[in-house]
């Protein structure tokens, strides 16, 4: 087996009882990206892999740090977040493929099942993101 690394990676403390200790830059990192993404605290905390008691109460910290006047940091190149689901569909001779669904903002979902439908799903997805064009 291969342990791939980035060149950011850092070993991370844990304390006495298991749990591991977060720095303060990389909270402040989590922070900002969730005020960004636009997404609920629990959506975000599953999908940054935290709890949600302790990404919550990192939250409310802030919060109250900052005060009540202050505005939460704008988007300069807004995080965009799709959800990728991998599964077995069955074709017309009962052959199991794999599958990606793409679950996209709205509930609008998009499922590719074929090799050949990759360029096409691609450019749907990067239509979608572009703004509307008036009629």
């Amino acid at each position: 087996m291969t342990n791939m690394i980035g060149a950011d990676a850092s070993v991370l403390k844990t304390d006495t009882k298991g749990r591991v200790h977060t720095p303060p830059a990389r909270r402040e990192q989590l922070l900002d990206e969730f005020e960004r993404s636009g997404l609920s605290g629990t959506k975000f905390a599953e999908l940054a892999g935290l709890k949600y008691q302790t990404f919550a109460a990192w939250a409310a910290r802030r919060r109250q740090k900052r005060g009540p006047t202050s505005a939460p940091v704008k988007a300069v190149d807004p995080v965009r977040w799709f959800e990728a689901v991998i599964s077995e569909a069955q074709s017309e001779v009962s052959r199991p493929t794999l599958a990606v669904k793409l679950c996209l903002p709205g509930g609008v979902w998009l499922e590719v099942g074929d090799p050949r439908q990759v360029s096409l799903a691609v450019t749907l997805v990067q239509a979608l993101a572009k703004p509307p064009v008036p009629c």
